[in-house]
């Protein structure tokens, strides 16, 4: 057991160091990319693009999350968006948000793979791989257990991920918070809703899945998801706020999510509703499956998703370009002067 114990140790001992776009100046970066060719070039007017909406004061930004960039060292990227008022509300996967995030603000850490044995040895060290990062499952599990005790502290009713992910960060900002500054809490304190469709399909679930067989042992009532709740109020956000920008960090059902509540919007009698005005979307996944982690943007357009006057698709894994796009637009500034629209206050929980 002791060499068990000291090889995990050994593993698990090069914390990910999460990137600060205040640290470094992304615009001369952008502004070469700009006379430049390939990704590159796309990835400058994806700046541009950003930049644009975020000086739109008549637009709201909305950030979509797939994939483990929070887990590779951008975890703080999101939350400085959220921070310094670039981002008005947020559609991701659960491991962003719960396995990644509210993971990380209980106090345990990602860790760098310097070195990665047969995954076979991982499983019986208890150490769970995403490429070449590392997450401690026992840690994992008591993330599990966590948020089942959250739900227990709630209502027992449905309610939307929203309103769940609201609990969770006030849940921190009331003294529970390990690590201080977590994207979960930060949202909460300014206001920034969060949504996650596919909320059971991460961390959160085991945790559910625990607080309902549990209160049904006991006949009690218990806490659920409505997912459908989530879909109308994002598309009540949509409605209210007119203009709208999208900001995807890979796609799948975030993605989709967001650039459907303008279709939602029309089918609840908006027949004005604007198109996404704007829209950038960093991604790895290929067009030739006839999905591109659903559509590409231009392809958005003809359901009636995504204006194509202002979009942009980067093909880059994200961890490498979003850094410099976001530091790029925080540094040109124009988010000190946006209003602030918190979204979050229009429910009542």
């Amino acid at each position: 057991m002791t060499d068990q114990t000291n090889r995990k140790a050994e593993l698990l001992s090069s914390p990910v160091e999460h990137i600060d776009i205040a640290s470094f100046d992304g615009r001369p970066i952008i502004d070469a990319w700009e006379k430049m060719s390939f990704t590159s070039r796309d990835a400058a007017r994806a700046a541009r693009i950003l930049d644009k909406a975020v000086a739109d004061p008549d637009c709201a930004v909305i950030l979509t999350l797939a994939g483990s960039t929070s887990a590779g060292g951008c975890m703080h990227v999101w939350r400085d968006m959220v921070r310094h008022n670039m981002i008005d509300a947020i559609v991701a996967t659960g491991a962003s948000i719960v396995d990644m995030d509210f993971f990380e603000a209980l106090g345990f850490k990602h860790y760098q793979a310097h070195e990665v044995p047969d995954d076979t040895t991982l499983r019986s060290l208890y150490i769970d791989r995403i490429y070449d990062t590392y997450i401690d499952e026992e840690e994992l599990q008591a993330c599990d257990h966590t948020i089942g005790d959250i739900a227990d502290s709630l209502p027992a009713k449905p309610m939307s991920s929203r309103a769940f992910l609201k609990a969770m960060g006030k849940w921190l900002a009331d003294g529970n918070a390990k690590k201080e500054g977590s994207l979960l809490e930060e949202c909460y304190h300014q206001g920034v809703p969060i949504f996650v469709p596919a909320f059971s399909d991460c961390s959160a679930g085991f945790g559910l899945v625990r607080h309902q067989v549990e209160r049904m042992k006991e006949g009690k009532p218990y806490l659920s998801i409505d997912s459908v709740a989530d879909f109308r109020e994002l598309t009540d956000i949509k409605i209210k706020a007119g203009r709208t920008g999208l900001f995807m960090v890979g796609g799948g059902v975030p993605k989709n999510f967001a650039q459907d509540t303008v279709v939602c919007a029309e089918i609840l009698g908006h027949e004005d509703v604007e198109m996404h005005a704007y829209a950038v979307q960093i991604t790895v996944a290929d067009v030739r499956d006839g999905a591109c982690s659903s559509s590409t943007l231009k392809e958005a357009s003809s359901w009636g998703k995504v204006d194509v006057a202002l979009e942009q698709m980067v093909f880059a894994e994200a961890s490498s370009v979003a850094p410099i796009i976001v530091s790029d637009v925080f540094h040109r500034g124009n988010h000190k002067s946006r209003p602030r629209h918190r979204f979050a206050d229009m429910f009542e929980d």
